[in-house]
């Protein structure tokens, strides 16, 4: 671990200056491990600015809450010494490579941030973190948070006259690239995919990771020619997306066997690793689950699963990070789909790498293109709502264990709130045994 004050540094620090940015900080507690941690960040901050102005120019940014401010920015090279894990916030424990950006929007913003995948850089910052420059913007006010963008609701036919033709409906097949099939299908050899995200610099990740306001914007007029569908003049009813109290649930199995309860997640950001906290809500700790069966290979892989992987839902996306120090597979049909693979690639995600595993927006198009196939069409997407991870372990063409039922340890997760909408919809639509012959 970095020791913050042994930095070489080029301002020293007036007291005044240091009291004016402390008295910005956002639920601080006085003495608490947050204070310090906090004013220690915020000292190492002052001592690696690249000129002295931008103190005046960072103390500018917070009296006014401007995004019409300078950058204020530090080198590149030495951000990852500038921030030490604070030692007080325990349930952030696995994520190690908290960056001065996010940990100066926390400060001064947003409390409860967790990674920059949650924020997006203003359009004016020419020194934004995913920028390839040797300078970093730090100024808190460069930075806004992430937001779900507006998904539109999908029309479903009301009307009597609202009945699908069968012989279209049996016609109507799921692209390849579109689903998985759910009895754990393998993949072509030439389909197992590794993760590009890779940890030298999250940041340098972020334009991968995270929509530009020009795909927010594409993604909208998409969306508003989704919503203009019609049914040839047959009246629809729009059904519109809600989240739901726990955005995904989680299931742990070693080999075939399902082991221990189901895992409800409530906040956005979740921990699955190798762990014993059973009460903890913000992780899933499957080294507390007792299994009478378990293998000598189930039990190997659970001491090697460590940190694990962090999952975040973020802006109606959810992203998977490894926190482990070895990888995970991932089987997301969602993000198969997007980038053209088979659908039942499985892609390896190693140690601090992360990857793009669901899109609301993405399932909110597929969902109102396949309306009109009918309710088995529909139906079928309820496969692009579960996710396979396994750990420590791969499994397809490539490996000795051609399905996922074979690896010692892995887990499913169910994304609830596309899955209640998909619910919704067949909710409306005639069943199959109520399609015309015609």
């Amino acid at each position: 671990m970095s020791n913050l004050f042994n930095l070489p540094f080029a301002f020293s620090i007036n007291p005044q200056t240091l009291k004016n940015l402390l008295q910005h900080r956002k639920n601080i507690q006085p003495n608490s491990g947050d204070d310090k941690w906090s004013e220690k960040a915020i000292k190492g901050l002052i001592k690696r600015l690249t000129k002295a102005s931008m103190i005046d120019d960072l103390q500018t940014a917070l009296d006014t809450q401007s995004s019409q401010t300078r950058c204020v920015t530090i080198p590149r090279d030495a951000q990852k010494k500038l921030i030490e894990p604070n030692p007080s916030q325990t349930v952030r424990k696995a994520f190690h490579d908290i960056t001065p950006v996010v940990a100066f929007c926390r400060i001064w913003r947003w409390p409860d941030l967790n990674t920059h995948l949650e924020l997006r850089p203003n359009e004016t910052c020419v020194n934004a973190f995913q920028h390839e420059k040797d300078q970093i913007c730090v100024n808190p006010y460069h930075y806004e948070r992430v937001v779900a963008p507006f998904i539109p609701p999908v029309y479903v036919p009301v009307s009597d006259r609202a009945v699908f033709d069968s012989t279209t409906s049996e016609r109507m097949q799921i692209q390849p690239d579109s689903t998985v099939p759910m009895d754990f299908a393998t993949s072509p050899a030439d389909q197992q995919r590794t993760a590009v995200n890779s940890p030298a610099s999250v940041q340098d990740n972020y334009e991968a990771m995270t929509p530009t306001q020009a795909s927010i914007n594409q993604q909208q007029q998409q969306q508003q020619q989704v919503a203009a569908t019609n049914f040839n003049g047959i009246q629809t009813a729009p059904i519109a997306y809600a989240e739901t109290p726990f955005w995904c649930s989680i299931l742990y199995y070693e080999l075939n066997q399902r082991v221990g309860e189901i895992f409800h997640a409530s906040l956005n950001s979740l921990v699955i690793d190798g762990f014993c906290d059973p009460n903890a809500s913000d992780r899933f700790c499957l080294g507390s689950l007792t299994n009478v069966n378990r293998t000598t290979e189930s039990e190997a892989c659970r001491r090697m699963i460590g940190s694990g992987v962090r999952l975040y839902y973020i802006g109606g996306e959810v992203f998977a990070e490894c926190l482990s120090d070895t990888p995970i597979f991932v089987q997301s049909p969602s993000c198969n789909q997007r980038f053209q693979w088979h659908p039942a690639t499985v892609c390896k995600i190693p140690p601090r790498c992360n990857l793009k595993i669901f899109s609301n927006t993405e399932f909110a198009q597929m969902l109102s293109e396949t309306i009109q196939y009918g309710y088995e069409a529909v139906y079928n997407l309820t496969r692009i709502c579960a996710i396979r991870m396994s750990f420590v372990k791969g499994w397809g063409e490539e490996y000795r264990r051609r399905t996922i039922m074979s690896t010692p340890c892995w887990v499913e997760i169910h994304l609830n709130g596309p899955m209640q909408w998909l619910d919704n919809v067949l909710q409306q639509l005639p069943a199959p045994g109520t399609m015309s012959s015609k």
